[in-house]
């Protein structure tokens, strides 16, 4: 089997309310691998809020795409570690990770088809269903609007919600908590997320005001880069520490372990390197003594959790629209089975790529 070409696009998606008054859009670089078997691979990389997107479709189409033509998508090891050194000098992160991880999602789509298998059964499956999160609660939310939203997951049998605390003053963050909490009751346990917004004492004195609430952990306390800030914040707070949604490799992440920074590991799979190196992460984290709770697209992340014996919970962000994929996996009772669709089972809708192609 060959890879004869790889069409590619940019998604330029609406959000519906709350979420827009955060994000009015998201963005999706869609990379379709074309074999001469027949065969097609889906992939793409979601790129919130849009940022960089455009970059990231350039650096696809002009440094990873030729070095795939030609290439049997079966080898996608070696495929990826091509295209991982096609430029020694830019490493594997931002935008060039967005890029390569679509193409190793696609490569992966077209191996599950090819097997007959979903993915998370080709590489050794743990758990046909995984649990959700609803997740949101951004900073511009009122706080009905918090709690609406909170109570929708809720509807939806999930038992864990995350919301922002983006306040400048704690104790308004602590009072938006409490709020949610209120309205939500024992049955439903809650996160909250930091964002990169705090320095190690800010995060001290922010998570103290927390800690009534039983939560299940503490988000991106500080910069993602700030491995030590990381492993102080961890020390010196009573509630667990989640983080990695911006960081891209194993090598980012061994630096969280080594120093003991983190409890629950985040890698997105659209930012990771792709399902590749977020195996390896998972497995890593496994090592470590850490969860795998992957950072969003749900409806892909469920086959590495429900491969990995580490794996508890994924992001559901309910915010696609209806005719943007052929079918979302759904969340019911609180947990989304994982369809048993050759591959990773995801495929655009006939018309989508008409209605939100913006390049």
């Amino acid at each position: 089997m060959k890879i004869t070409a790889i069409d590619t696009c940019l998604l330029s998606v609406p959000t519906p309310k709350p979420m827009a008054l955060q994000y009015p859009q998201h963005k999706l670089v869609v990379a379709e691998i074309v074999t001469d078997e027949g065969l097609r691979g889906l992939g793409y990389s979601l790129v919130f809020n849009g940022g960089g997107a455009e970059a990231v479709l350039t650096y696809l189409d002009t440094r990873l795409k030729p070095a795939l033509i030609g290439e049997d998508p079966l080898f996608v090891e070696r495929l990826w570690e091509k295209m991982f050194r096609v430029d020694m000098g830019i490493k594997k992160q931002g935008i060039a990770a967005y890029a390569l991880s679509a193409l190793d999602i696609g490569l992966w789509d077209i191996a599950g088809k090819a097997a007959k298998l979903p993915l998370y059964k080709l590489w050794g499956a743990v758990s046909e269903r995984i649990g959700a999160y609803g997740s949101g609660g951004w900073a511009k939310y009122s706080v009905d609007e918090l709690v609406a939203e909170a109570e929708k997951y809720a509807a939806l049998g999930c038992k864990y919600y995350k919301m922002k605390i983006h306040h400048p003053d704690p104790a308004v963050n602590a009072s938006r908590v409490a709020a949610v909490k209120k309205a939500l009751g024992s049955g439903v346990r809650m996160m909250v997320d930091v964002n990169q917004g705090r320095d190690v004492i800010g995060n001290q004195q922010q998570a103290r005001l927390l800690e009534e609430f039983d939560l299940v952990w503490y988000e991106e306390p500080v910069l993602a880069d700030d491995y030590d800030s990381y492993a102080e914040v961890s020390r010196s707070i009573r509630i667990p520490i989640a983080a990695g949604e911006n960081h891209y490799t194993r090598w980012e992440f061994k630096q969280l372990f080594d120093r003991k920074a983190v409890q629950y590991a985040m890698p997105d799979v659209c930012r990771a390197n792709g399902f590749s190196e977020t195996l390896r992460i998972g497995k890593l984290a496994a090592a470590n003594g850490v969860a795998l709770t992957p950072h969003l697209i749900h409806e892909v992340a469920i086959h590495v959790v429900g491969a990995l014996s580490n794996g508890f919970l994924v992001e559901f962000m309910d915010w696609a629209p209806p005719d943007l994929f052929v079918e979302l996996p759904e969340c019911k009772d609180g947990a989304i089975r994982i369809p048993d669709r050759p591959g990773h089972g995801m495929a655009l809708a006939p018309k989508a790529i008409d209605k939100y192609r913006s390049r």
